[in-house]
C-alpha cells in the first residue's frame, strides 16, 4: 500500500503485472505509475493492452502475476466506450448513482443538477438517458460516473467514433474533471487528442512497457524506435 503523505507518491502503481489469455500472453512485466495528479494518456496499437490495463485499474480483471499498490481508500471509476445507461430519464440515471455512491438523499438533486450543467445537459433532464446522442450519452455517462467522488477516473476511447464537435464537448468535459484534482487515464488512438490532454504517457506495445514519459518529451522526441514508428503512422510490426 502507497503512503499518500509521501513526496511524490503516486496514486497507485503496477507492480510486474502479467496476464495470459487461453495460453496468449496478454501483459508482460508491466510496472508503471499512475500520477496523483493529471491524466494519463496510454497509447500503443490495436492488442497493445491498453484496455486490459483499464480493466485491472477497474477491478473487472485480475492479474496472473504482480499486483498493483494503491494509496489507501482511492477510489475509482470506469467510463465504457460504450456507455450502459439505465431504461429512465437522465436525471433518475444521475440520481440512481448518487444512491448507490451512498450520498445522502436530501444532497441528490443538488448534485445532479451541478452534475447535469457539467455535461452541459440541463435542458435534456426529462430526455429518455438512451434517446440522447452518442456524445451527449458519454457525457452523461462520464458525469455519472463521478457520483462517488473519484480519485482516478478511467476512459476508454471515450470519443471513439464521434465527430469533432462531441469530440470537442467531452474533452472540455475531461478538462474540468482533470481541474477538479481528479487522475484520468485515457486509453486512445487518437494522437492528437494525447498531445491535447496528456500530462504523462505510457505507450505499450504487445502488453509491454515501451516508455513512460511526460507528454510533451514523448511527442517531441520519443525515446524508442517503436514510439517513433507510432507517432509517424507506421505498422509496427513491420519493425
Amino acid at each position: 500500500m502507497l503512503d499518500p503523505q509521501a513526496a511524490g507518491q503516486p496514486l497507485a502503481r503496477f507492480v510486474d503485472v502479467g496476464l495470459a489469455f487461453g495460453g496468449v500472453t496478454r501483459l508482460t512485466g508491466l510496472s508503471f505509475d499512475i500520477p496523483a495528479q493529471g491524466l494519463l494518456a496510454m497509447l500503443g496499437p490495436n492488442g497493445a493492452g491498453k484496455s486490459l490495463c483499464l480493466r485491472i485499474a477497474a477491478g473487472l480483471e485480475a492479474p496472473q502475476s504482480g499486483h498493483l499498490e494503491w494509496q489507501a481508500g482511492t477510489q475509482v471509476a470506469w467510463v465504457a466506450q460504450k456507455p450502459i445507461l439505465l431504461r429512465r430519464s437522465v436525471w433518475a440515471n444521475l440520481i440512481f448513482a448518487l444512491k448507490l455512491a451512498r450520498c445522502p438523499a436530501a444532497e441528490r438533486p443538488e448534485r445532479a443538477a451541478h452534475l447535469l450543467d457539467m455535461a452541459g445537459l440541463a435542458d435534456r433532464k426529462r430526455q429518455p438517458a438512451r434517446s440522447l446522442s452518442g456524445g451527449e450519452q458519454q457525457r452523461l455517462a462520464l458525469v455519472r460516473a463521478l457520483a462517488a467522488k473519484p480519485q482516478l477516473l478511467l476512459l476508454d476511447e471515450p470519443t471513439a467514433s464521434m465527430d469533432p464537435a462531441n469530440t470537442r464537448a467531452i474533452e472540455q468535459l475531461i478538462a474540468t474533471v482533470k481541474a477538479q484534482g481528479i487522475s484520468l487515464i485515457l486509453v486512445t488512438h487518437d494522437r492528437d487528442q494525447a498531445r491535447r490532454l496528456a500530462d504523462q504517457v505510457v505507450f505499450l506495445h504487445q502488453g509491454r512497457l515501451i516508455e513512460q514519459t511526460p507528454a510533451q518529451p514523448f511527442f517531441q522526441q520519443p525515446q524508442s524506435q517503436l514510439a517513433r514508428a507510432y507517432l509517424d503512422g507506421r505498422l509496427l510490426d513491420q519493425l
